[in-house]
């Protein structure tokens, strides 16, 4: 086993500058101290709270605040070789052997030497407290917010019963192999999230590529995808995950009555997820806009903000198990729109605590889908899930969401009820309450009898400017839900194309004369 020298999926600088503080994902070192690293990267590799490890950034100093300081104190160039020869057998001395994967970068005219320190797949592990000491005395370390500890007492006896508990997510899939990974998935990924491995992996074979995002490993030989790889890179993960979709299902006389439409999204974690949530905007929020005969300013409410919805949502893409075949999902009727998911959450979160709204999980099920999640702006993965419901519900002017498990924790329900005063959803869009669109949207719209690239939509509205059109047309044309990306998860595709959304087709009929009202 070797360290090798790669680039990180994630960017360098992003790393450094919006990840800033000292937590308990990243530490920052001014210098090269191998009894402290190897400590921490013990420590990261028992991943205690199952997040996915962290990074040690070696060459960075920080202030008291833990903030790095810039330009960073780097690293000689006669030091990098030295270095990295000391870190290969000082990683040797965990017990399991541990190797991270390092990247050597330069900020600001500085070298740096960043480890990537995944969680390992055989803890718990353990390090001496001093790799230079003749006499070792190997420890179990775990991180604490930003600090890096010995396991004692109760914490010790928990992290050893976690032996061989790997995540699922993070788990190898024997049933499946590496081809299984789509690389121009990987690659686009990698495009979205502005990696430094972007660049290089056209070059890159499947596997190699896929070691390097750490969704596939194993030996040489016999190499194995993970699965959080399948779940997020392969067109059709229900084949290994039976029940991977989400159902939305509309019951237009309650959730007693007869009838009921159901659309069924699967594919990729994150198209699947962005796909539902772009069916459920354009086809069940309604705004309602109320005027006032006292003042001019009109208040606008929806039935059920949008945002409340994409973190219940989300957050059962996060924290669902994969392991189980019941789908997601997200029942919508005229008085409110519930999200269930399975199984229900840790028992470590008390049902009180779940019920008020101040859910704080001690360990997270699917490390490895936060981490992506996270990459991609879809979460922050730092249990505010709950707490942005109940502030998006508030700021609409909405009842409280209600939160809810069984005693034995099978599933998990988001309740979000309708907005006593506005307009109940309905699919059908009517000229009262169909949304107000700009003027300039109004013509995008217009404009779309088929889809259109961006480059023919704007010669078709005649327009010279690429931003002002981006902005004055364009976004606001996309945000009303009347118009839609033909690849929502490609936006910077070359095949990408606007069309109109089924609101559009409506809005549009209801306006045969070219008015807007």
């Amino acid at each position: 086993m070797t360290i090798t020298n790669v680039k990180l999926p994630l960017n360098l600088n992003d790393l450094l500058r919006q990840r800033t503080v000292e937590g308990e994902r990243i530490e920052y070192k001014a210098g090269w101290n191998p009894d402290a690293i190897i400590r921490t990267l013990c420590a990261f590799a028992n991943d205690f709270e199952n997040l996915g490890g962290g990074y040690v950034v070696i060459g960075q100093d920080c202030d008291a605040s833990g903030q790095p300081v810039f330009p960073p104190v780097g690293l000689p160039d006669n030091q990098l070789d030295k270095i990295q020869r000391e870190l290969l057998a000082h990683c040797q001395l965990i017990q399991p052997p541990y190797f991270p994967v390092l990247s050597i970068g330069v900020v600001e005219d500085r070298n740096l030497i960043v480890l990537q320190a995944p969680g390992g797949q055989t803890r718990p592990y353990k390090a001496p407290e001093a790799v230079t000491a003749n006499k070792k005395t190997w420890r179990y370390y775990i991180r604490r917010y930003s600090s890096t500890v010995e396991a004692k007492g109760d914490t010790e006896q928990e992290l050893l019963s976690l032996a061989a508990k790997v995540p699922f997510d993070d788990r190898f899939n024997q049933f499946a192999r590496v081809d299984d990974l789509a690389k121009p998935l990987m690659q686009d990924f990698l495009q979205e999230v502005g990696s430094e491995l972007v660049a290089d992996a056209p070059g890159l074979s499947v596997e190699a590529l896929a070691r390097q995002m750490n969704v596939a490993g194993g030996p040489t030989e016999s190499p194995w995808p993970k699965n959080v790889g399948l779940l997020f890179f392969n067109e059709t993960p229900e084949r290994f995950f039976p029940g991977v979709q989400i159902d939305v299902v509309w019951f237009p006389e309650g959730a007693g009555g007869d009838r009921f439409d159901e659309k069924i999204f699967k594919g990729p974690l994150a198209r699947m997820t962005r796909e539902a949530l772009g069916y459920i905007q354009r086809n069940y929020l309604i705004e309602t806009v109320i005027k006032h005969p006292d003042r001019a300013e009109a208040t606008r409410i929806w039935n059920f903000p949008f945002a409340a919805i994409e973190e219940a949502v989300v957050n059962a893409v996060y924290h669902r198990s994969y392991e189980e075949r019941e789908p997601i999902e997200v029942r919508i009727s005229h008085e409110e729109l519930v999200v269930v998911s399975y199984p229900g959450p840790d028992r470590s979160i008390k049902m009180e605590d779940l019920k008020a709204g101040r859910a704080v999980s001690r360990r997270y099920r699917n490390r490895r889908i936060g981490e992506f999640l996270k990459e991609l702006d879809m979460t922050e993965g730092r249990s505010t899930g709950i707490p942005k419901i109940l502030k998006e519900m508030a700021a609409n002017g909405s009842p409280a969401p209600l939160f809810d498990t069984d005693d034995d924790r099978l599933s998990f329900v988001i309740r979000l009820p309708r907005h006593p005063m506005a307009l109940a959803s309905t699919p059908e869009v009517t000229p009262e309450v169909a949304p107000e669109v700009a003027p300039e949207a109004q013509k995008v719209v217009r404009a779309l009898p088929t889809a259109l690239s961006r480059q023919e939509l704007q010669d078709a509205l005649g327009l010279k400017d690429d931003e002002h059109f981006r902005k004055a047309y364009l976004l606001p044309a996309l945000a009303s839900g009347l118009i839609e990306m033909t690849l929502p998860d490609k936006p910077r595709s070359s095949k990408q194309r606007y069309r109109l959304t089924a609101a559009g087709r409506r809005w549009l009929a209801l306006r045969p004369d070219g008015s807007s009202s």
